[in-house]
Formats: structure tokens, sequence, C-alpha cells
């Protein structure tokens, strides 16, 4: 892997009240040691700070953006790099269908890879499979991964056929 200091992912949310929504991938990147950092900015009030944030983002590989409402982050980013951009639809108490449309119907050559809504540990483990293809060390932790949850899966349906036997 690339040194510690150098983030491979970078997440950029729209305000900080997103924070909390999106610590589930801050803490899987954590957990597989994946270099990130995370930013604040707002394709709407701020975009002179997307563009800085895109433009002095050497090292990233993958962007991970987070938005609710309009939710034009991911696609402000996605306009300005050919680095994979994943959209993280965020809810909120009024606008739900609108940040997943915003995300899902961009133009084309300008895709934003989409997951559920305030799925952020997908978003992270989409990150870590797009980064996997090239780093070996990264993809056997992935793997492993998913062995352990295909054989909590199997010890599951064990316990569950015994007792219904």
């Amino acid at each position: 892997m690339e040194q510690k200091n150098q983030p491979l992912v970078t997440i950029v949310m729209g305000s900080t009240s997103d924070e909390e929504k999106v610590l589930p991938a801050i803490k899987y990147l954590q957990e597989l040691e994946v270099p990130f950092e995370v930013r604040v900015a707002s394709a709407h009030r701020t975009p002179h700070l997307v563009e800085e944030i895109v433009l002095e983002a050497q090292t990233t590989r993958v962007f991970i953006a987070a938005a609710g409402m309009a939710a034009a982050l991911p696609g402000c980013i996605a306009a300005l790099t050919r680095k994979p951009v994943i959209g993280l639809p965020l809810s909120s108490k009024y606008y739900l269908e609108d940040s997943i449309l915003a995300m899902l119907q961009m133009p084309p050559g300008v895709p934003v890879l989409t997951v559920g809504v305030d799925a952020a540990k997908n978003a992270a483990v989409a990150a870590c499979q797009i980064l996997a293809i090239s780093d070996h060390e990264l993809d056997a932790k992935l793997t492993k991964q998913s062995a352990a949850m295909a054989n909590k899966v199997v010890d599951t349906d064990a316990v569950i056929r015994e007792k219904y036997s």
C-alpha cells in the first residue's frame, strides 16, 4: 500500500451535519488501514472549494461524495475528475428521492457510482474494491472479509436447521 499520509480515498460531505452518516465509511477505511481524508464542501455554496479539493487530491484514486437533498456534490466532483466517484445519497426529513436521482441520472460520460441511501459502509467497500484491483494486500483483506461473512451465514444456517429439525 501507499504511504499512510497519502490519501487514496477522499470523502467529501456537504456539511458537518452529514458526519454521523459518513462515519461507517470512515471506520471501515480505518479498519482496513486505507489512507483517506475527509473534507466538507458544498457544490452550491462553495464550488471553488470543491474544485480545489479535487485538484489538490493528487494521490486520491477514489472519491466518496455524500450529499442529501439536491445532491449535486457527487456530480460536481465527477465533472472535475476522471477518477471514480462514489455517490452516497443521504436521507433527510423531507427529501429522499432527490438525492438518489441526482446521483443516478448523470449525463453520459460523467458517471457517479451510487450506493444505497445512507449506505456509507458500502461506499467504502466499493472504494476498497476499486483500489484492490492494483493492491494485492488490500485484495487479500477483502477476500478474508468475504470469507468471514460467508462463514457467518453458513453457521447461522446450521443453527436454524438444527433448531427446526
